[in-house]
């Protein structure tokens, strides 16, 4: 069915505007917890569902919308505060709960906000299952009898059990002894997590981007804007810098030089560094926007490659079919399968930390052998939901660009399964050539 709600992460939208209302997320409850109670489950307890959200200021009233739905459908819940969206998906799963929910907007500015669910087993809820909530939200709220309603309660020891898991992803045997990192929390979820994680596995800790106050989310701060980070290693003359997002599900680093290393770059050093240790099972899993320098990067380590849709749900999916453990985006998401279920900044920093104390050697020299082709992203507002390569302005554009690269690069246009807009995407040796191409293809879209 074609969904009018959900998108690749979950439905997203501006706060006080459909369906970011407290009238419909109350009504989102009660139709996840209606469909939730309909699932098979262990033993005869109601269902039992976690919700935990970031530190935005509408958080607080998305949060009381959702539990009065929920109990309203029978269902018992339990709530975390601010908490990171792969926390969530822990928890989920560790305390074998129906399901979770993430009240959050990632990397958006404060005033939008979302709704995301984990299933049990702590992965996304498949499509299937997003779906069955969008029919049951269509259909009027009933309220169970006082008999069968559920009950909420705090879950007052979920940060640090969160914190003992981010732990236990990194080799015991290692410390992060002598270490200065730089960590920006974005004014989000991990605020009181993150630099708990680096300081207690033995690194001097700096914080930056921890002190959320409803409105700063993400401001100038984050894997979004990776400058306040990048100016704080130099500052702090520290060793490496690690931003994450919002939700604390997205990373990127710098190295002591302030350079950026994005996704697709700390996904290389993974990758190389488990190809080494012979742990590396099958090959990585990108997405039609990886970089094509880390296909060809991974192709010359004899790791295979495959692309899925854009969306780290996307990405889970392909890992489970083809029974691989690594994959990823640009943006920063990703998912190691062996540690867990979905994308988790700080277990992925981890990982790359794993990779340079046992090799080693630095970010740099781990990420060198990978140079990034330049990449261009268009952004086109737009409330025209139709496929611009109908146009057939848009698609001479398309097809002169693909000429002129001739298989040097690519060109990519698809919609945002999170923002009213069409991404342009042109990569390729020649940056000169790339954003030209890019500006033209935008242009045919915006006259489409």
């Amino acid at each position: 069915m074609t969904r009018r709600y959900f998108g690749t992460d979950g439905i997203r939208g501006k706060v006080g505007q459909e369906p970011i209302t407290p009238d419909l997320v109350m009504r989102l409850g009660y139709a996840a917890g209606k469909v939730l109670a309909g699932l098979p489950r262990k033993g005869t307890e109601r269902p039992a569902v976690l919700i935990g959200k970031d530190t935005r200021v509408s958080g607080y009233m998305l949060e009381s919308a959702l539990e009065a739905g929920l109990s309203a459908a029978g269902v018992d819940v339990l709530l975390v505060g601010p908490m990171p969206t792969p926390a969530v998906a822990y928890l989920t799963r560790a305390l074998r709960l129906s399901a979770g929910i993430v009240i959050s907007a990632s990397h958006n500015p404060y005033d939008d906000n979302g709704i995301k669910f984990f299933s049990g087993n702590g992965f996304k809820l498949p499509d299937v299952t997003e779906s069955a909530i969008e029919r049951e939200l269509a259909r009027p709220l009933k309220c169970m009898p006082s008999l069968r309603l559920g009950k909420a309660r705090r879950l007052d020891d979920a940060a640090g059990r969160y914190v003992e898991f981010c732990k236990s992803a990194f080799p015991p045997q290692l410390n992060l002894r002598g270490m200065r990192i730089v960590v920006d929390c974005a004014h989000g979820a991990a605020y009181h997590i993150a630099p708990h994680v680096f300081h207690e596995l033995g690194a001097d800790v700096e914080a930056v981007g921890a002190e959320p106050d409803g409105f700063n989310i993400n401001d100038r701060v984050g894997a979004a804007s990776p400058q306040a980070l990048q100016a704080a290693v130099k500052r702090h003359k520290a060793d490496l810098g690690i931003a994450l997002d919002g939700d604390g599900d997205r990373l990127v680093m710098v190295d002591s030089a302030g350079r950026l290393y994005d996704g697709d770059q700390l996904l290389y050093v993974i990758a190389r560094h488990r190809k080494q240790k012979g742990e590396l099972a099958g090959g990585v899993v990108g997405t039609q926007m990886t970089n094509l320098a880390l296909e060809h990067a991974l192709a010359r380590l004899k790791i295979p490659f495959a692309r899925a849709r854009v969306g780290d749900r996307y990405v889970l999916e392909m890992l489970l079919r083809r029974r691989w453990q690594l994959g990823g985006e640009n943006s920063g998401h990703i998912v190691c399968l062996d540690k867990h279920t979905t994308g988790d900044g700080i277990v992925s920093a981890l990982q790359v930390l794993r990779a340079l104390a046992e090799g080693g050697t630095t970010l740099p020299k781990a990420a060198g052998a990978l140079a990034l082709y330049p990449q261009v992203l268009v952004n086109v507002a737009t409330k025209n939901l139709r496929n611009p390569l109908a146009s057939p302005g848009v698609k001479r554009a398309v097809r002169d660009a693909q000429d002129e690269l001739d298989g040097s690069g690519r060109v990519l246009l698809r919609p945002s399964g999170t923002e009213p807009v069409f991404r342009v995407m042109v990569e390729g040796r020649d940056g000169a050539r790339v954003r030209r191409w890019a500006d033209h293809i935008a242009a045919a879209v915006r006259r489409a």
